[in-house]
């Protein structure tokens, strides 16, 4: 019996689960079970409970992963999926408990350039302008990749983006956090504050906010590499209890 954890990816604000397409083939290659959430971005409690759905449907322990405001999802989640056993973040919001992405995006001493290119619309959803997509959200990718995000993007409530956390999983978790230095949509300072504050095992990258689709392999890596510290003392346990 394999004592790897599966791997749950949770995509953020003004992108879907296909945020993921490139990182999913080389986490199963290396034998993991994967996931990908779907999620409505309709409130940050909607889409928490997504999460510990999908954990609820796997056997065995589970790695989260959230990119952007997945972080704040996977945050939230944690407390309610007993099976979780560490948190990944990919240039991902980790609030404390009480605070929501606006409180941490008010509070950073620096707005990011993409916060100009947000758009609300008259229903409460917030929106990237499809013309503003590419250069503040994944000004490394090509043309037709960012031309395609941005025409896929799925907007993101105001309610989830004022939306408070109840429990931060990342208190009593082992983490890791990935930080975007040339990121656009959340400021990587705030990136490193979030990543230092939890503690976490922390990696850098010369990318946008969209890291998994552009740096594809280093984040898998990270996710292996967490994956594989937590699968360490199971095995030990396996083991021990065979002797």
């Amino acid at each position: 019996m394999s004592n790897n954890p599966n791997i749950v990816l949770v995509h953020g604000a003004w992108a879907d689960g296909s945020s993921w397409n490139k990182v999913i083939p080389l986490l199963e290659e290396a034998g993991y079970n994967v996931v990908a959430t779907q999620h409505h971005l309709l409130s940050l409690a909607d889409d928490a409970e997504i999460v510990r759905r999908a954990v609820e449907a796997l056997d065995g322990p589970v790695l989260l992963v959230g990119h952007s405001y997945g972080g704040a999802v996977i945050t939230e989640a944690a407390h309610l999926c007993a099976t979780v056993t560490g948190l990944v973040y990919i240039a991902g919001f980790a609030p404390a408990a009480g605070e929501s992405l606006a409180s941490l995006s008010s509070a950073s001493p620096v707005q990011p350039p993409g916060a100009a290119a947000i758009r609300p619309d008259k229903y409460g959803s917030l929106w990237i302008d499809r013309k503003m997509y590419a250069d503040n959200f994944c000004q490394d990718l090509d043309k037709t990749e960012a031309l395609t995000m941005a025409a896929t993007q799925k907007p993101l409530s105001v309610t989830s983006f004022t939306d408070k956390i109840t429990n931060a999983g990342w208190e009593k978790l082992p983490c890791w956090y990935q930080v975007s230095l040339e990121d656009r949509m959340i400021p990587p300072q705030a990136e490193q504050f979030m990543a230092q504050r939890m503690n976490a095992t922390t990696i850098s990258l010369p990318s946008s906010h969209a890291s998994m689709v552009s740096h594809p392999e280093e984040i898998a890596d990270l996710i292996l590499n967490a994956a594989e510290e937590l699968a360490r003392p199971a095995a030990a346990a396996a083991t021990a209890a065979m002797h």
